[in-house]
């Protein structure tokens, strides 16, 4: 089999003529969202393409095979872009997960657009494929102004073009029972959605404050609260969270 010279991008995917294999980050260590571009799949150009795996596809962990899933889907009609999520295990020969492991996704191309046959790899560690939540400023303080930043790929679907988050994707949950999201009004907001820092950085920001009261119920110091992330933009349907964890000073 002949292994094709590989050019990496800025974004970090593997491009071989036509062909790509793109990683989205997930958010948690259970899940990596792919894609890959192939014409020579899209053989109905009329209709989302099904293709079974077998045959196409290696997975590994640290060098270790891992079974990955039985097919791909089309994006949508005549795309010739497909997507896969892989279920990463639990443990590898009894070692539990961690966030440095390497994976590596092998794509057997049986024709590339001369007619040769060719591999395309994608490798990657753990912390490089996850999205990832984080703040600065007087986060821990009521009422002071503080910057909460997702780093989210996957949101970022115009590389031209800032991108946005609406604000109702967080949910806030604090002690006593708070259940609300960032769109609630008291958080006083600076936007209705966190904004993309520039064109395809994939980091969006939002300026915040957390209020002494929420529906009615008050906010300590002390307590604990989370922000949730709610992923519902992945093609799979499935819904995927990342949590931060604060505490109010």
């Amino acid at each position: 089999m002949l292994y094709n010279s590989i050019k990496f991008t800025d974004t970090n995917e593997i491009i071989a003529s036509e062909n790509e294999i793109e990683t989205i980050p997930a958010s948690d260590m259970s899940i990596v969202n792919f894609y890959i571009t192939d014409n020579d799949l899209n053989i109905s150009h009329n209709a989302v393409e099904v293709i079974s795996t077998a045959g196409l596809f290696e997975f590994t962990i640290n060098g270790i095979s891992i079974s990955g899933p039985e097919k791909i889907i089309e994006t949508g009609p005549n795309t010739g872009k497909f997507y896969m999520k892989l279920e990463l295990p639990s443990t590898i020969n009894g070692i539990p997960l961690d966030q440095d492991d390497t994976v590596v996704i092998k794509y057997l191309d049986a024709s590339d657009d001369i007619g040769e046959q060719r591999v395309l790899i994608k490798s990657f560690t753990l912390t490089k494929t996850f999205a990832k939540v984080e703040t600065s400023g007087g986060g821990s303080r009521i009422g002071h102004e503080f910057t909460f930043r997702i780093y989210e790929p996957d949101a970022n679907r115009d590389s031209k073009n800032e991108d946005k988050i609406p604000l109702s994707s967080f949910e806030f949950r604090g002690e006593g029972g708070i259940r609300t999201t960032l769109a609630n009004l008291k958080f006083n907001a600076n936007s209705s959605s966190l904004i993309e820092t520039g064109p395809n950085t994939s980091t969006f920001e939002v300026k915040i404050k957390i209020p002494r009261q929420l529906d009615g119920k008050t906010i300590h110091i002390g307590d604990k609260y989370e922000i949730r992330y709610i992923d519902r933009s992945t093609p799979s349907g499935t819904d995927e969270k990342i949590i931060f964890k604060g505490r109010i000073g």
